[in-house]
């Protein structure tokens, strides 16, 4: 099933306004920048993020000038974290493209992201709506706060599952959190409305983050990061969480901590990898995926009327379980 054409299919014209109005707000005629800033529009990508936004401001009431520009102003900020994430976590590619770090330099890529951040913030004022502003400044400090807790909980030795989701909700959800409610808000939803269009987002980011975890356990040349790459970067997720907790094999509890002290190398990393499919890691993590899919779905049934829309949200959600890449 084509499901990216049924989530499109309500919105196709809004969705191309807004990629104009991102792509233009990367442009810029002068050297190093405009080339990085280039480099950085080429990497496209299928949009999710703005187009849950815009589904919601249409579940709602309308798409509008606000709409769109907190929508900019949103996948904007999430850029500008792409870019600091690369120089923090070192690497070397972003979507089988190199990375800013890695094309030009540490020090260029950290001016750049604050470049594309205070383009953020221009587009969100472009909004006039006080309750957007705070809310997409609210989730700058909340993106940063989840980066912090991951880097700290590297040095933690606990292997805590409550842990794991407490970083992604700071992380990952809250991107589709703030979708969901600053689309909600821009059609003119009210408080309770939105709260449920909030938690209906943080539902949709935590099944995709677990999707993205699950990709890092298996060999794709689709995949923007090679298989074992969180375990390298010292990150433990949701599948192998469950299997080390869940069995006691004292020779895998030490592969754990060496990931989390950043010094088990490819081979050990392979053995953890096996591990973790062995004792049921990946099939528990698709079920906590099913869980959330089921909670998304009963919040569709319940708050979204027009047929079109209902499809395409019944979609993205189907789509987030479901991608292979």
């Amino acid at each position: 099933m084509d499901y990216l054409s049924i989530i499109k299919q309500p919105i196709a014209h809004d969705l191309d306004d807004f990629i104009a109005l991102f792509q233009q707000a990367l442009e810029h005629e002068e050297g190093m920048l405009g080339s990085a800033l280039n480099h950085i529009r080429q990497r496209g990508g299928k949009r999710m993020r703005p187009i849950l936004m815009l589904l919601m401001a249409r579940n709602f009431g309308q798409i509008s000038s606000v709409t769109q520009h907190a929508a900019v102003g949103l996948e904007l900020l999430h850029t500008a974290s792409l870019v600091h994430d690369d120089v923090v976590d070192e690497s070397g590619e972003r979507r089988g493209q190199a990375s800013v770090n890695a094309t030009y330099n540490n020090k260029v890529a950290v001016l750049v992201g604050d470049y594309i951040l205070s383009t953020a913030l221009l587009h969100v004022s472009y909004t006039g709506h006080q309750r957007i502003i705070e809310y997409l400044a609210e989730l700058g400090r909340t993106l940063a706060a989840g980066e912090i807790l991951q880097l700290s909980n590297i040095q933690n030795q606990a292997i805590s599952e409550d842990v794991y989701y407490q970083v992604i909700k700071q992380k990952t959800a809250a991107l589709f959190e703030a979708c969901a409610a600053i689309g909600a808000l821009s059609g003119g939803a009210n408080e309770e409305e939105m709260q449920l269009a909030r938690q209906f987002g943080q539902n949709l980011g935590i099944m995709f983050q677990i999707r993205d975890d699950i990709f890092d356990y298996f060999d794709s040349k689709e995949i923007g990061k090679p298989t074992g790459n969180d375990m390298t970067e010292g990150k433990l997720t949701l599948p192998v969480i469950y299997a080390l907790n869940n069995t006691d094999f004292e020779s895998m509890q030490t592969l754990a901590r060496k990931v989390k002290a950043g010094t088990i190398n490819s081979d050990e990393i392979a053995v953890l990898v096996e591990f973790t499919k062995q004792q049921g890691g990946i099939d528990y993590a698709e079920q906590k995926m099913s869980e959330f899919s089921a909670i998304c779905k009963s919040y569709i049934a319940a708050n979204v009327k027009e047929k079109a829309i209902k499809d395409s949200l019944t979609a993205y959600v189907d789509y987030v379980v479901q991608r292979n890449y």
